[in-house]
């Protein structure tokens, strides 16, 4: 059974992982957002009363 033979499969585990730490971490880390957050104001919103009219 020639999936028994862990030469092949372990040069692929190994390729796959330098891939996985080298290649696409700089590729993820370089996103950028279109919208920066923008902060938020200290003051409260001033709210009035909900007025039901069936009450």
């Amino acid at each position: 059974m020639p999936q028994l033979n862990p030469s092949p499969w372990f040069m692929i585990l190994i390729f796959s992982w330098l891939v996985f730490l080298i290649a696409i971490p700089p590729k993820v880390l370089s996103h950028l957002f279109p919208n920066e957050p923008a902060s938020q104001s200290t003051e409260n919103p001033k709210t009035n009363p909900w007025n039901w009219p069936w009450t």
